[in-house]
């Protein structure tokens, strides 16, 4: 009978460890914070199923609205001044990170510096995705290396340098005066943020990053057996027609009410695919 097979389920569930009865220290981007209930009250509802393009501005005016809030949020909190709508995580928004910085160099910089105290699953990710774009990934080889190791490692054909804070290993790092060794080359900094710890830590804006990217899942999202996680990004708004994924923006209709829209939609999916700044563009609005 149905009350027989939930019983039975029931029995087999409990002998799992679940972080409710014993303490989690995973750590790595997957963290056990607390998640009030209305969160899931507010993403069960019907018009936030979908993290799909809100292509219809006029019917979808709550999805872009929490979109453009949450951009505001993350601008908030990393001292940048764009945001885009999200990544799939912060593995794939470092990643994004790199497209863009050889975007803004036009190609013409095939050298990417990476602190060997970047989580290791992103400089995978990074390897992987930028494969065949003859990109020389150096600087995280020896797990010693310094931040004074890697700025010696700077030269003309550096297109950014990827630092972490708080890095993997828990170091928050001293990164004053990193963005203008970075910069004496005509390079991008990149810096991979926990965002619950710009709370307390100074944003990387006010410290010359040029890009901000990380793992959102802390901000109210749960463990979810490791995932779907999200990724944020952010950057200075002179590189914003680089900036992969979408923007939602705020406007004002032929009524004088506010409105919101997807902007700047040119330089995705919607042109031919050899010209879109990325070819990712799904996010992780949900």
């Amino acid at each position: 009978s149905e009350m027989e097979i939930m019983a039975e389920v029931q029995a087999i569930s409990e002998e799992n460890l679940d972080t409710g009865h014993f303490s989690c220290f995973l750590g790595a981007g997957a963290y056990d914070h607390y998640v009030p209930r209305i969160v899931d009250h507010v993403i069960s509802r019907s018009e936030f199923y979908t993290a799909y393009t809100p292509y219809q501005p006029e019917i979808s005016q709550g999805t872009l609205q929490s979109i453009f809030e949450y951009q505001s949020m993350i601008c908030a909190l990393t001292g940048m001044e764009v945001a885009n709508a999200s990544h799939y995580d912060g593995a794939t928004s470092t990643a994004e990170a790199v497209i863009m910085a050889l975007n803004v160099h036009r190609g013409r910089r095939k050298k990417v510096l990476v602190s060997p105290a970047v989580h290791p699953e992103y400089r995978s990710v990074v390897r992987t995705y930028t494969q065949g774009m003859g990109l020389e990934i150096a600087g995280d080889g020896d797990p010693t290396a310094t931040l004074d190791d890697l700025t010696n490692l700077l030269d003309n054909d550096t297109t950014c340098l990827i630092v972490q804070s708080p890095n993997f290993y828990g170091e928050i790092e001293d990164l004053e005066g990193l963005a203008g060794k970075v910069h004496a080359v005509k390079a991008l900094l990149v810096v991979v943020a926990d965002p619950i710890s710009l709370g307390l830590l100074r944003p990387p804006g006010d410290y010359g990053a040029d890009i901000v990217v990380g793992e959102g899942q802390a901000l109210g999202n749960g463990l979810n057996y490791g995932g779907p996680y999200l990724g944020f990004f952010a950057c200075r708004q002179k590189h914003v027609r680089k900036l992969a994924g979408r923007l939602a923006g705020q406007t004002v209709d032929t009524e004088g009410k506010r409105g919101f829209v997807l902007t700047l939609a040119t330089r995705e999916q919607h042109i031919r695919r050899e010209r879109a700044t990325s070819n990712i563009c799904t996010n992780q609005a949900l």
